[in-house]
C-alpha cells in the first residue's frame, strides 16, 4: 500500500541568547509535537511505530543542526530529519549577541489503501 500524509504539523522555536541551532531546532519540533495528537492511528489500528515521520527544520544555518540531536526527540516511528535554510536569526543591535527562530513542519505518513 502506498504511503499518505496524514498529518502536517507546524511549531516555532527559539534560542534567545545561546546562538544554539540545535536548541532552537527542537523547541520548534516540541512545539508542533504539542499541538498534534496521533488518535488516527488508533482509530484505524494502525502500528505507531511503522509510522514515517518527516521533519524539516528551517534555520539560517542549517548546518549548525545536530540533527541525530533533534530526531531523538520524537518519540515514535520512522524519523528521518532534514535541515534547511529558513526560520530567522534576530540580531541584538547593542551588542554580539542574536536570537534564533527556527520552524518545524512534521509531516506523518502511514501506509494506507
Amino acid at each position: 500500500m502506498p504511503l499518505k500524509r496524514v498529518i502536517l504539523e507546524m511549531g516555532t522555536g527559539n534560542d534567545l541568547h545561546g546562538g544554539d541551532y540545535t536548541k532552537a531546532a527542537i523547541r520548534a519540533v516540541n512545539d508542533a509535537l504539542h499541538h498534534s495528537s496521533l488518535g488516527i492511528t488508533r482509530a484505524i489500528g494502525a502500528d505507531i511505530e511503522s509510522m514515517h515521520v518527516e521533519v524539516t527544520v528551517g534555520v539560517q544555518e542549517p548546518d549548525q543542526v545536530d540533527t541525530d540531536a533533534v530526531k531523538a526527540t520524537l518519540p515514535h516511528g520512522q524519523v528521518t530529519v532534514k535541515a534547511v535554510k529558513g526560520g530567522v536569526d534576530v540580531p541584538d543591535e547593542n551588542s554580539d549577541d542574536f536570537t534564533i527562530i527556527a520552524n518545524a513542519a512534521i509531516v506523518v505518513k502511514l501506509d494506507l489503501p
